[in-house]
């Protein structure tokens, strides 16, 4: 347990497998045979926004920053890893085929079913989840990793019923909805493991990394989860949901602080 406790790829990559589960815990109630109006999935897509983007700014960009000595390196290292971290998720979605619920088929023409391409949509969104939780743990602070993971777990939850849901009203079994959603989260320890790993064996690269993860995941916040939480007609109770997980996550935060002190 020592050893596990003082790696920090075996740390990254426990937590990130552990957060990427999540989604198959969010799925449960379907499971189980609830059913959740588009309204309560709005509110809970607008909750894992809110999360993502505290986490974002408070547990990668912030430590990023924190590493850094002058104003040019603040262009040059965490703008620049910023940056780049959009650049790659909308490469992503413009190479990769994939499907969204509301906006339909994205990317190259395929022959795959509606729903792998599903899948692939969300394999891109929580992918760059599983590599902030690696490179959060290439600090080599657990306050640091331990935040991230607890931020992408507490956002996979509202994110596996928003999944497992819908699938459901498309006709699939509730087992099979539960299935997808688990398996859109165990992308992430690909992530993570990738993440920690460069950021551990050329430590230079940290910076870029951490604002490379928060890049990717709030150009994700803006490019598809408000906008899909606005498209069914609850913009404003979507927003009042990401400030309430915005808080969420940067009260969490602060309580790390202070227990790890």
């Amino acid at each position: 347990m020592q050893l596990v406790l003082s790696d920090p790829i075996a740390l990254g990559t426990i937590a990130s497998l552990l957060a990427g589960t999540a989604t198959g815990i969010g799925a449960i109630p379907v499971l189980l045979g609830g059913d959740y109006s588009r309204r309560t999935l709005d509110i809970m897509l607008g909750i894992a926004a809110g999360v993502m983007l505290a986490a974002s700014a408070f547990s990668l960009l912030v430590p990023a920053l924190e590493m850094i000595d002058t104003w040019f390196e603040v262009l040059s290292v965490v703008a620049l890893g910023f940056g780049l971290g959009g650049v790659f998720i909308h490469v992503a979605d413009k190479f990769i085929p994939h499907a969204h619920f509301e906006k339909g088929v994205e990317g190259p023409p395929a022959t795959l079913s509606k729903v792998w391409l599903l899948v692939l949509a969300i394999t891109i969104h929580n992918f760059p989840e599983g590599l902030a939780v690696g490179v959060s743990f290439g600090v080599e602070d657990i306050l640091t990793g331990t935040s991230v993971a607890v931020a992408i777990a507490l956002q996979n939850i509202p994110e596996g019923l928003a999944v497992a849901a819908p699938l459901v009203r498309e006709g699939y079994s509730r087992k099979k909805a539960a299935g997808i959603a688990l398996l859109t989260g165990l992308v992430e320890p690909i992530g993570g493991i990738l993440g920690v790993s460069i950021v551990t064996f050329s430590r230079f690269l940290l910076p870029y990394g951490l604002a490379f993860a928060a890049g990717a995941m709030i150009f994700v916040v803006g490019d598809e989860m408000v906008p899909e939480s606005h498209s069914g007609g609850n913009a404003r109770i979507a927003t009042w949901g990401l400030l309430i997980g915005f808080i969420i996550m940067m009260t969490l935060d602060n309580v790390f602080a202070f227990l790890f002190s």
